[in-house]
């Protein structure tokens, strides 16, 4: 008789068979043979009254996030990789999670993303527009206000640095061309990406940021710096503009 594993969401760890076992099962198949809800499992270690461990980390991967306008449930962690861009706040709403829980899950995350963050910031290149998205969404994806930042490169289009300029409300930042053009000068920069992000969750372009594309780019080109594009980040998702024909 075939039993149904959605019986094992409800049940304490040491109650599930040995083979059902998260810890055990990673022990004897490695970290690849589990699902990610029983890797975040093994980190919580326990449930809460009539919630088994495995159906808490279920419900934490399904969890709305929310929504950086509103401040009311949004669109959801989307499993891991969204899960990987919640903060705090998020986490607060998840009944069973307290204080220990999660600044556990707060750190395990901030170590996740530190180490994304240095590997792609160690690529001898940033080659491909998708390498670029994926490092300004690490560093810029989970901000709860609107920033602009500066990424700037060498003549090779490695990194020299990621600088975030401005701080601005939810909506718009404002961004002045003399500090971008004296940042690019001061790290003796050939080119740079434009980046910012939208808490609100679109990544849309603007009109206005089409207009600060123009403006910038002309600024820059006075002192011989390139832009190579203007990338807007929301969490789970980023836009090209350079891709989009915008640039």
């Amino acid at each position: 008789m075939r039993v149904s594993p959605y019986r094992y969401l409800v049940m304490p760890l040491k109650d599930l068979p040995a083979d059902a076992q998260p810890r055990e099962k990673l022990l004897a198949r490695g970290p690849g043979a589990l699902s990610d809800a029983e890797l975040l499992a093994i980190l919580l270690r326990t449930g809460i009254r009539g919630k088994g461990v495995l159906q808490l980390a279920e419900e934490l991967l399904r969890a709305p996030a929310l929504d950086a306008s509103s401040g009311q449930p949004g669109g959801g962690f989307g499993g891991i990789a969204g899960l990987l861009n919640a903060g705090a706040q998020d986490l607060r709403r998840i009944k069973g999670l307290g204080p220990a829980k999660r600044a556990e899950l707060v750190a395990v995350l901030e170590l996740a993303r530190r180490a994304l963050a240095q590997q792609l910031g160690e690529r001898p290149v940033f080659d491909t527009p998708q390498a670029v998205r994926a490092y300004l969404q690490l560093h810029l994806a989970a901000l709860p206000h609107e920033v602009f930042a500066l990424l700037l490169l060498d003549s090779q289009h490695r990194l020299i640095a990621l600088e975030k300029l401005f701080q601005g409300t939810l909506t718009q930042t404002a961004v002045y061309p003399r500090e971008v053009v004296l940042r690019a000068l001061h790290h003796g920069a050939a080119s740079v990406v434009l980046a910012h992000n939208h808490p609100s969750g679109s990544v849309q372009p603007s009109r206005a940021d089409e207009v600060l594309t123009q403006t910038l780019k002309s600024a820059l080109a006075l002192i011989d710096v390139r832009v190579l594009d203007h990338v807007i980040v929301a969490p789970g998702q980023a836009l090209s503009m350079a891709e989009h024909g915008l640039l």
